[in-house]
């Protein structure tokens, strides 16, 4: 089955298409094409997304996204009667009639174009930034309608559980490493994701413990409060006067200060001088030891604010501190994380843990989480996404709507299509 998948939930404008095989059993994909465009350079000045200007990039670049995607996947092909797809000209004026630019362009290339050989759309309708997924639900609904296509509407935080399926057309596990030898085999039963299964999905938005008991059955057992560990990494960042976006920024200074613990000076300091003052930085662990499975990172936020004003106060220069600082905020998210992962993992005597997020493309998370699997789960195996498909893209978006297609053994048809709408506040 070919899928055509679009996303445009927040600041990343992606095409996909890609083929998938196995049913809902063994799945696996190939990606044909997966094209992302991301807007941090334009958000970046002001500290976070801004909706109105998401939604502006997605207009202007949706198309060229889209004609790049169906060129790599060898879709593209010039039709020789103009205007021969153009079968309901009104409809698709009133599907995009709120994005004028994306229209005019619609109007421009599609009725140049052959249909490609694709037998679904597969598009993001939420959760997200409305605005943003607007643009990508019409941009859908107005080719379902034009194709005559089906089309699948596609939770964006069930694209980032469905991820891990898409390394190297399968999966890999993190836990018990399966040798050349093996690959070569019949047997694929050691790479297959076993149910229940547990998934953290970590983003700027979201930070969820998920129970899987197969394939498209999902039950959050545990979330955010508040703060979203992303939205965590990116505030505390600010804090510090870190570059947006602050994740991988904090990332990299507590990697600086992980690789030279003893002699990486600061303002003259060397960590053990440090740690002889009052400023041996340690910030409170929230929840970690709470008996459900919900997360609270406001609370850590707040400690490194009255952390800093302190520091101030005593006339420190913070900037001599801020590696340090960083690994104390990165470990104490990473601690939270792992810490209920692994004892909801245990409760509900998961299989599997899948991680999932654009957060989990912290390499620290990545790397404590396979020792803590290895050394306190006896059973469970880690999967773990590739690092190039953490973040928002369409290719986990088209994996998720291949199976929604097989779980219910068809896509809505394209008149329906039109039904569709985005949901800021969709849960899984």
């Amino acid at each position: 089955m070919i899928i055509l998948a679009i996303e445009t939930s927040c600041d990343e404008t992606s095409v996909a298409i890609i083929e998938g095989k196995g049913g809902l059993k063994n799945p696996s994909f190939e990606i044909l094409s997966n094209i992302v465009l991301s807007q941090v350079k334009i958000h970046k000045k002001w500290g976070g997304v801004v909706p109105s200007l998401a939604k502006r990039e997605h207009q202007a670049n949706l198309i060229p996204i889209f004609k790049k995607a169906l060129i790599k996947s060898e879709l593209l092909k010039p039709t020789t009667v103009v205007g021969s797809q153009n079968r309901q000209p009104l409809s698709v004026l009133a599907i995009l009639n709120r994005e004028p630019e994306l229209l005019e362009q619609f109007l421009k290339f599609i009725p140049t174009i052959k249909i490609p050989k694709i037998d679904v759309i597969a598009v993001t309708v939420g959760p997200g930034l409305e605005p943003a997924l607007w643009v990508g639900v019409n941009f859908a609904k107005a080719l379902a309608t034009v194709w005559n296509k089906p089309i699948v509407a596609v939770n964006h935080m069930e694209g980032h559980i469905v991820a891990v399926l898409l390394q190297n057309g399968g999966i890999s596990n993190f836990q018990f490493p399966i040798s050349k030898k093996n690959q070569n085999s019949k047997s694929k039963n050691k790479n297959k994701i076993q149910f229940p299964a547990i998934a953290l999905l970590v983003s700027g938005g979201h930070t969820e413990l998920v129970l899987i008991k197969k394939w498209g059955d999902y039950k959050i057992v545990g979330q955010t409060r508040d703060d979203a560990a992303g939205e965590c990494f990116d505030k505390t960042a600010r804090m510090l006067e870190l570059p947006y976006p602050g994740g991988p920024q904090i990332a990299k200074q507590a990697e600086n200060f992980k690789k030279y613990p003893l002699t990486f000076r600061m303002g003259g300091w060397t960590r053990r001088e440090m740690e002889r003052e009052a400023f041996n930085i340690k910030l409170p662990r929230p929840m970690i030891d709470s008996k459900d499975y919900d997360f609270s990172f406001s609370g850590l936020k707040t400690a490194v604010l009255y952390m800093l004003r302190d520091m101030k106060e005593r006339h420190v220069n913070i900037g001599d501190f801020t590696p340090m600082i960083c690994n104390e905020i990165q470990q104490a998210i990473v601690d939270v994380l792992i810490s209920k992962t692994i004892r909801a993992t245990k409760e509900f005597g998961a299989k599997s843990i899948i991680l999932g997020g654009g957060v989990a493309a912290n390499k620290e998370l990545r790397a404590q989480m396979k020792k803590d699997v290895k050394d306190k789960l006896s059973s469970a195996v880690l999967y773990l996404p590739p690092q190039k498909l953490t973040t928002d893209n369409a290719a986990m978006i088209a994996a998720a709507g291949y199976l929604r297609v097989i779980k219910r053994k068809t896509a809505v048809t394209n008149w329906q299509s039109l039904k569709l709408k985005a949901q800021g506040n969709l849960e899984l």
